[in-house]
Parts: C-alpha cells; structure tokens; sequence
C-alpha cells in the first residue's frame, strides 16, 4: 500500500473517530460519520458525494484501487476486471453475477448511459465485436474497473478512450430473495416516506 493511501486512510478514521466523539443535541449531518465517508470518497473518485447512495459500495472500489491486474487473477494480488466485477457485487450486493464479462452481459437487464445508476455494470467491445471489458459504475460518468495497463482504477466513460469503446450499461437480473447493485434503491425510498 503506498505511503499517500495510507497516510489518507489514517486521515479519513481519524476524521470518523472525531465526529462519533463529538455530542450535540441537534443532528450535525457534516458531523455524520457516513457523510464523512461521502464526502472523502467523492474527492477520490470525483463523484458528487449527493450521488453516493451506497457508500458500501465506495469504500470497497477505494480499498481495491491500485491493486494490479493479473488475467483471471481474484485476489488483491491481481485481479482482472470480470473478476473485479464479480467480487463487487459479492461483497457490497450479496449476489453473484457470471465468471466473465460475456458471461455478465448476458444475465442484465440492457441500461441506456444515461439511466445509468451506482452499482450498475458498463460494457465495452475493445477492438472485438464480442464484449471484452466490464466495470462497475460510480456515478457522474465514473466507473471502477480493473485495466490491464494500470490496475483497478476509476475512469471516466467520457475519455475519448472509453467512449469509443463503450457498448452498454446493465443491471443484474433481480431474482427473488437476492438482492441486487440497486435493491437499496427501493429501501432508501421506503424511508423518505
């Protein structure tokens, strides 16, 4: 881990640390440990914090930044991006999703970019007419990914790179009893009522 991630994730408990601390009698929300966590995360992933709903599903991108690529890699090790995918949505959404990005692709529900939400899964066809890339999307054009030249990173999907090669969005088939990228949509709702 380098000196910069750690000096930053020290900084950000230490930040948790000291608004669990503080007492008031109204609700300080800047105070709040998961606005915090907001807040931080959107700086490192250029996120608008406002868009974070999950915050889950951030501090789980931030941890595996910088861990390298390895084809069929799964670990911190190196890890390649159906994999990188594959263990979002087992340890943030509790589900399962296929083994490979072709294989991911076929079990959505097809997303246009613009309805894109947190946790959804973005496809590309680099140089193939057959899916060849997968990530997970952030939020505000942002994705994470596992790219073979620099490891998992967040990217933009309007870099001209990314743009080029893009091919859909998708949202994993909701089956009963399983809970899904967006499942927390519902619930967050359920509590504005």
């Amino acid at each position: 881990m380098n000196t910069k991630k750690l000096v930053a994730g020290m900084l950000f408990i230490g930040l948790c640390l000291v608004s669990q601390a503080q007492t008031t009698k109204s609700k300080n929300t800047s105070a709040d440990p998961d606005n915090l966590a907001k807040e931080y995360f959107s700086q490192i992933m250029g996120v608008a914090s406002n868009a974070m709903a999950n915050t889950k599903l951030y501090q789980f991108v931030y941890e595996w930044l910088g861990t390298p690529y390895r084809l069929g890699g799964d670990s911190k090790n190196g890890i390649d991006c159906s994999k990188f995918s594959l263990a979002v949505y087992e340890n943030v959404f509790n589900t399962t999703i296929g083994y490979n990005s072709r294989n991911q692709y076929a079990n959505v529900k097809q997303i246009r970019k613009n309805d894109l939400q947190p946790g959804d899964l973005v496809f590309f066809k680099i140089r193939s007419r057959q899916i060849t890339h997968v990530g997970v999307y952030l939020g505000d054009d942002k994705f994470a990914h596992a790219s073979s030249s620099r490891g998992v990173m967040v990217s933009n999907l309007n870099e001209a790179y990314w743009k080029r090669y893009y091919y859909n969005g998708g949202r994993p088939i909701e089956e009963p009893g399983i809970m899904t990228a967006n499942s927390h949509l519902d619930d967050d709702n359920k509590n504005l009522n």
